[in-house]
């Protein structure tokens, strides 16, 4: 009678513990699942201000008319990209900028701090892809399916200028 008491309350106390990890687990994934959220937001506004930066400076008559329309046509398409094609429009106007000479201009700081901005959002944003999604390949997550119905999120690969 007295080795089943004492079985009993093991198996209760590791059931317990399996639990309490269980919600520790489940409510850190949802932490990180809305810090992706934020990440990716401030991502696309970090891109949005640059294609405007870009477009603004392309506008301004500083530039050569080549690299003025150049950098327009390569803004305007980052902008109006569908998300199927969002990372290569802003690989090309991450090229477009590196090909048209700006970083010798007066205003090159400027537009350097926002090709810095991007660099460091997408690094930021794919930090933390990479945490979440290993921790949704544990196996209790897994088995318990902890993430619910939350899409695995993905990295964004572009060129940024790094």
């Amino acid at each position: 009678m007295e080795f089943t008491g004492v079985l009993l309350l093991a198996g209760a106390v590791v059931l317990l513990l399996v639990v309490f990890y269980g919600s520790w687990t489940a409510g850190r994934l949802d932490r990180l699942h809305h810090r992706v959220a934020t990440a990716r937001a401030r991502l696309e506004t970090e891109l949005a201000r640059r294609s405007a930066l870009v477009a603004e400076l392309a506008g301004s008559d500083v530039l050569d008319p080549a690299s003025s329309l150049l950098l327009l046509d390569a803004a305007h398409r980052a902008r109006t990209a569908p998300d199927e094609e969002r990372e290569q429009r802003e690989s090309a106007l991450t090229r477009a900028i590196a090909a048209t000479g700006t970083d010798e201009q007066p205003w090159a700081a400027e537009l350097a701090a926002a090709v810095r901005r991007v660099q460091l959002a997408r690094r930021f944003h794919n930090d933390i892809v990479v945490s979440t999604r290993n921790l949704r390949t544990r196996r209790l997550v897994t088995w318990f399916r902890l993430a619910g119905h939350a899409p695995m999120p993905s990295t964004i690969e572009l060129e940024d200028g790094s």
